[in-house]
């Protein structure tokens, strides 16, 4: 009965993030050129979702739903996207499943530490690669790499949202699993 209680409310909290992804970042009828280079008349503007309080509060239930089963050190992702979604999924995980975080740069920082990976990402760990939005995979393929090379495993990468246009076959050619928490087709 537990089981179906909370099979419930984690449908209810969907599809309340769905509801608000709609109101808040979904852009339609324009021009948009997306990080991957293509142009869409769909845009998901997902920083108005990622940084309101009930939409970064609902993100990261459903990030740690979508890694439940999976034995995970840390989350992490390219910069800019990935950084509010890391930020409160570490939040959340506490104290029952604490994650530490980390983000890779597309460049290491020219000062400092001149790191590319910033955070708590230690050699061995295995992460998660979290996405505000997916099209080819190209972000969270450059992240993985870094991680990898930083000696660390990737075990999955997880979206907030799918534009369905390659990245799940592109993570399949790296041999990575990839969950959607969403996708384009939910909206549009």
């Amino acid at each position: 009965m537990t089981f179906v209680a909370a099979d419930s409310e984690s449908n209810a909290q969907k599809v309340r993030l769905r509801q608000l992804i709609a109101e808040r970042s979904l852009l339609t009828g324009g021009d948009f050129t997306l990080a991957s280079g293509r142009q869409s008349s769909v845009f998901f503007d997902m920083k108005r979702s990622m940084l309101d309080p009930e939409g970064a509060n609902l993100i990261a239930g459903a990030v740690l739903r979508h890694i439940e089963g999976l034995r995970v050190d840390a989350v992490g992702g390219l910069v800019m996207g990935a950084v509010p979604i890391v930020a409160v999924v570490c939040a959340k995980s506490f104290p029952q499943r604490p994650l530490q975080g980390f983000f890779v740069r597309k460049e290491a920082k020219d000062h400092g530490t001149a790191r590319r990976i910033d955070g708590n990402l230690a050699a061995g760990a295995r992460v998660v690669i979290l996405e505000d939005v997916t099209t080819t995979g190209g972000s969270a393929l450059q992240a993985a790499e870094a991680v990898r090379a930083a000696g660390a495993e990737v075990v999955a990468v997880v979206t907030v949202v799918d534009r369905m246009e390659g990245a799940a076959e592109a993570f399949a050619a790296q041999g990575l699993r990839f969950e959607a928490i969403l996708r384009r087709d939910d909206f549009v």
